[in-house]
C-alpha cells in the first residue's frame, strides 16, 4: 500500500451530482485526494495540464464535448492516464466505445456510495500493482541483468566515439566486467569482414547473417591467452580495445591479429581485413586510436585485403600535433551558445592550454588558434551578429587575427568576445520568442472566427513544436493559448453584440463558435451573464 494519495478529477455537467459524489465519500480513506472538478469535457481539458490527476471520473452524456470524446483525447495526450465513465444510459454501444478507448470502469447512474466505494479500491489496489511492478527491485534487477550486454555494447560504442563521461569510464568498466583498466596503454582494431562472392560449397553460404558471429567468437579465442580486451559490434566493424601490458606487446598484438586473419580464411572460408589504430595512454583517448584504426581499414585497397594493417606503417607519424577536434569545437559553441561566462571562460582557458605542452612548429600555433576564431566567427555569421560589434571595434580582420595570434593573450582576448557574443544570444532568443509570441497572436486575431483553429494549426504555421510554443506562450503572456483565443473571441463576441442586431447565432459563428450553446455557456463564465442578457444590459 502506497501512502500518497492518488489524485482524481470529476467531470459532470450538473454541479450538485458533483458535489454530491465529493461530499458522500471519504476519498483519503479509500486512497485518492479530489484535485478538481469540471463542468463539460472541454473544460475539463483545460484543466488537465495544472490539475495532473492520475484518475478522471466522466460522465458521458454531456454538452459541448460528451465523456467519449473527453476520454479519446485523454487517450492521445496523456495516455497513462486511467478513466471512469459512469452513466445513466444502460447502452451496449456506449460500453463498447467505452471499452475501445481503454478506459478501466464502465458504471450505471445512480451509483451508490458502496458500489462506488468498491470500484475505487480496485482502481486503488490496480494503481498500486502498477506501481509495485514499476518499483519491483527484483524484476529490475532480472530486467537490468537481462539487458547487459546492450548496455556494455552501448557504452563501448559511446567511448570510442568519445561520447562518454570521463568519470563514468572506470565505474562503468567495473559494472560491465571489462577487464581492460591498468594497462601501460590502449588500443584499438576494427575488424571488417569482406564480400566475397558466394558458392554453394561454402560453409557460409546459406547462413550469411552467422559470419559476423563466427568471425567474432573466433577472435575472442585467438586473442583471450595473449591479451585482455574488449570485443564489441561498431558502426565500422567487430571492434576490439585491447590492453597492452608489461608482459605484451603492440607488435605481439598486430601478429595475433593477422594470425586471426589466416584463420577465419582457413576455418571459416571467410576474409577479414583488421585496421589496427594508434595506441593512447589513456582510455579518454581511444576514440583517437578508433578513428586512426578505421583510417587504417581505407587502405585495404592500396596495400591488399584479408590482413593486419597497422595506421603507422601506412601514414607517416607526426612529431606532434594541434587541432582543434570536434569536441573541442563543440564544447566551445556549447559554451558561448549557453554560458554562463564561467564556462565560457573555463572552455577556452582549456583550449589555449593545450598550445602549452604542444611540442609543433610556429604556423601549427597560428592555424590552431586560427581554426578557433573561424569557430566564433562562423557562429557569428549563423547568428546574425555583428563581427565588429562582437569583437568590440571596427579593426580589419586581418588586423583582429594579428592581435588574437599572440599566444600568451590568447585567450584574454577571446573571452571577452565569446562573453558578448553569449549576450547576444541571449538577446536575440528573447527577442525570437517576443516576435513569435507578436506573430501567434496576430494569427489568432486573424483567424480566431474559423473552429478549427488549434494550437496545432497554429503551430504549422510558426513551424514549431505545440508542447514549446504552449511552455513559452504561457510564460511570455501570462495565461494559456486557450484562455487567449477564448479572450479575443469574447471580445469580438462584446463588440458584436453593442455594434450590431446580430442574433446570438450568427455572433457565435462569427466568433469561432459552432454550437451557440456553448458560445453562451463561455460568455457567461467569463462575464457572468448571457449573451442576450448583455446585450439588455448596455441598452439605453
Amino acid at each position: 500500500m502506497f501512502v500518497s494519495l492518488y489524485r482524481i478529477m470529476l467531470v459532470d455537467d450538473e454541479e450538485e451530482v458533483r458535489k454530491a459524489i465529493i461530499c458522500k465519500m471519504d476519498w483519503e480513506q479509500l486512497g485518492f485526494t479530489v484535485v478538481g472538478d469540471a463542468e463539460n469535457g472541454e473544460d475539463a481539458l483545460e484543466k488537465l495540464d495544472q490539475l495532473e490527476p492520475d484518475v478522471v471520473m466522466t460522465d458521458i452524456r454531456m454538452p459541448y464535448m460528451d465523456g467519449l470524446a473527453l476520454t479519446s483525447r485523454i487517450r492521445e495526450k496523456y495516455p497513462s492516464m486511467k478513466v471512469l465513465v459512469f452513466s445513466g444510459y444502460d447502452d451496449f454501444e456506449y460500453a463498447q466505445q467505452a471499452i475501445k478507448l481503454g478506459v478501466i470502469e464502465y458504471i450505471l447512474k445512480p451509483v451508490n456510495g458502496e458500489e462506488l466505494a468498491e470500484i475505487l479500491n480496485r482502481v486503488r489496489v490496480s494503481l498500486d500493482e502498477e506501481i509495485e511492478q514499476r518499483r519491483n527491485i527484483d524484476t529490475l534487477r532480472e530486467n537490468y541483468l537481462g539487458s547487459l550486454p546492450i548496455l556494455r555494447e552501448l557504452f563501448l560504442n559511446d567511448l570510442v566515439r568519445r561520447a562518454a563521461d570521463v568519470a563514468d569510464i572506470t565505474p562503468k568498466l567495473g559494472e560491465y566486467g571489462i577487464d581492460i583498466l591498468g594497462a601501460r596503454k590502449w588500443l584499438t582494431a576494427v575488424i571488417h569482414v569482406e564480400q566475397v562472392e558466394q558458392r554453394e560449397e561454402q560453409v557460409f553460404s546459406q547462413h550469411q547473417e552467422l559470419i559476423p558471429i563466427s568471425v567474432r567468437s573466433l577472435t575472442e579465442d585467438h586473442l583471450k591467452p595473449y591479451c585482455r580486451f574488449a570485443i564489441f559490434n561498431s558502426m565500422e566493424g567487430i571492434t576490439v580495445i585491447a590492453a597492452i601490458d608489461e608482459d605484451n606487446t603492440q607488435t605481439g598484438l598486430i601478429n595475433v591479429l593477422n594470425d586471426i586473419c589466416k584463420e577465419t580464411r582457413r576455418m571459416l572460408e571467410v576474409s577479414i581485413t583488421v585496421g589496427v589504430g594508434r595506441s593512447c595512454d589513456t582510455l579518454w583517448e581511444i576514440a583517437r586510436s578508433y578513428q586512426t584504426a578505421v583510417d587504417a581499414l581505407g587502405y585495404r585497397a592500396i596495400v591488399g585485403k584479408g590482413k593486419a594493417i597497422y595506421i603507422n606503417d601506412v601514414e607517416p607519424v607526426g612529431r606532434g600535433k594541434l587541432l582543434l577536434d570536434g569536441k573541442g569545437e563543440e564544447e566551445l559553441i556549447s559554451a558561448i551558445k549557453f554560458g554562463p561566462a564561467d564556462r565560457i571562460g573555463s572552455v577556452i582557458g582549456d583550449l589555449a592550454a593545450r598550445m602549452d605542452g604542444a611540442k609543433v612548429h610556429a604556423r601549427q600555433y597560428q592555424v590552431y588558434m586560427l581554426s578557433i576564431v573561424n569557430c566564433m566567427i562562423r557562429l557569428m555569421q549563423q547568428y546574425d551578429l555583428d563581427i565588429n560589434e562582437m569583437f568590440g571595434d571596427h579593426m580589419l580582420y586581418g588586423d583582429i587575427l594579428e592581435g588574437i595570434y599572440r599566444r600568451e593573450e590568447f585567450a584574454d582576448r577571446l573571452i571577452p568576445i565569446a562573453c558578448r557574443m553569449n549576450e547576444a544570444m541571449n538577446r536575440e532568443r528573447d527577442n525570437t520568442a517576443k516576435k513569435v509570441i507578436l506573430e501567434a497572436k496576430e494569427y489568432i486575431r486573424e483567424h480566431f472566427a474559423n473552429p478549427e483553429l488549434s494550437v496545432e494549426m497554429l503551430c504549422r504555421h510558426l513551424h514549431m513544436s505545440p508542447a514549446y510554443f504552449s511552455t513559452m506562450f504561457k510564460k511570455e503572456t501570462g495565461q494559456s493559448y486557450v484562455n487567449y483565443v477564448t479572450e479575443v473571441r469574447l471580445k469580438r463576441a462584446v463588440e458584436l453584440l453593442n455594434e450590431t442586431d446580430d442574433k446570438t447565432y450568427v455572433i457565435a459563428e462569427k466568433v469561432g463558435y459552432l454550437e451557440q450553446n456553448y458560445f453562451s455557456y463561455v460568455f457567461k463564465k467569463k462575464y457572468g451573464v448571457s449573451p442576450t442578457a448583455y446585450r439588455k444590459c448596455q441598452q439605453p
